[in-house]
């Protein structure tokens, strides 16, 4: 346990991450120097990053990112895959040694779009198919576990700092416009390679700072849903909280942000009429999805971020802009150190959304 002062510091995890909100794409080295700079919050047991735009001449495809611990979970996988999907392309993720790296369980992508028969079968969305597909895999595939399932996007991540990861998965060769990234402490899971954020689901990643006290609410809530907990963290509930109330509910990004932290009864009673029901209908409806506990969050999805804290600010967060780039971060320095002229640095309040997004001529070309 990282120790100051001779005190326990309960506050490790680091976040980083920024978008290009005019669609430019960069190779992920900046994002790593990014984290790198929150060495002291990781511990060497967990590191990722999440990717948006890395894969334009298979856009239109689910890229599944897997690990495997042998051949015989990544055989019965790849039946799977060829049962329910069209294959366009599959290749083992590349990566370079890494003195710091041990020994890697087998890491591949397959680029896949769902049977039409297969979906009808179900009488489910592709997206609810894709979905079915992953907790499939993740809950009764001994040795298997989806990395990512998006679409034109990604997740690296593994046992390791998080600048050790980055090199380990090549991002300098990658290009986004949009990163985010973790440095991992463990304090009550293990650090085993699927337990490293991000987590994800579909287009959904979420990388976290903190502890859900409301885990087991969380978890029970999510269940009458048909979400599969199976990752031996609190942080996967964010992930597939968040996929149920955006996609699923059709709740916007800024409500969303009131469901998992919202406001003081105090200060909902003191709201004008109309804004004051719809707080209250929100409590009532999803407080068994409120996170309880100190966090911060950095939610990545197609074309925008959301970066978040608990209601009282338990953990720190820090944003930055510079021109058509919005950054967010555990610490001022990790802005800092990548842009070292940032135009403004805000401290966001307890339970209060940044929100970046592409700019709209922008997500409709890289869309196109």
């Amino acid at each position: 346990m990282y120790r100051e002062g001779g005190c326990r510091i309960p506050s490790g995890c680091g976040l980083s991450g920024f978008i290009n909100r005019d669609g430019r794409r960069e190779t992920g080295e900046r994002i790593i120097v990014s984290i790198a700079c929150l060495n002291e919050r990781s511990n060497g047991l967990g590191g990722g990053f999440a990717a948006y735009g890395i894969y334009p001449e298979y856009k239109d495809y689910y890229a599944l990112h897997l690990l495997f611990e042998d051949k015989h979970s990544r055989q019965m996988v790849e039946d799977l895959i060829k049962e329910n999907f069209y294959i366009a392309a599959e290749d083992r993720i590349p990566t370079r040694q890494v003195r710091s790296i041990g020994p890697a369980p087998m890491l591949w992508r397959y680029f896949v779009v769902p049977r039409l028969s297969k979906i009808g079968e179900t009488e489910k969305t592709e997206e609810d198919f894709m979905t079915q597909l992953v907790m499939h895999i993740n809950d009764t595939i001994p040795g298997a576990y989806v990395v990512s399932s998006g679409k034109n996007m990604g997740a690296f991540k593994g046992v390791g700092y998080p600048e050790d990861i980055g090199e380990f998965f090549r991002l300098d060769e990658y290009k986004a416009y949009m990163w985010i990234a973790h440095g991992r402490f463990p304090t009550n899971t293990p650090g085993w390679w699927g337990g490293a954020h991000p987590f994800t689901l579909l287009n959904w990643s979420v990388v976290h700072n903190g502890e859900i006290s409301s885990y087991g609410a969380n978890r029970r809530f999510l269940e009458m849903f048909g979400y599969k907990i199976t990752l031996q963290t609190d942080t996967e509930v964010i992930a597939y909280a968040i996929d149920l109330l955006v996609r699923r509910h059709g709740l916007p990004l800024p409500l969303v942000a009131k469901v998992l932290a919202p406001p003081f009864w105090e200060e909902i009673d003191s709201l004008e009429l109309k804004e004051r029901e719809l707080y209250t209908n929100l409590r009532a409806l999803y407080g068994s999805l409120m996170l309880n506990g100190p966090f911060a969050i950095i939610v990545g999805y197609p074309g925008g971020l959301m970066a978040l804290n608990d209601r009282i600010k338990l953990r720190p967060l820090v944003a930055g802009e510079q021109g058509s780039t919005l950054y967010v971060a555990s610490e001022e320095a990790a802005i800092r150190v990548i842009c070292p002229n940032v135009e403004r640095i805000w401290y966001p309040s307890g339970g209060e959304p940044v929100l970046g997004e592409l700019k709209e001529e922008c997500a409709c070309r890289l869309s196109a």
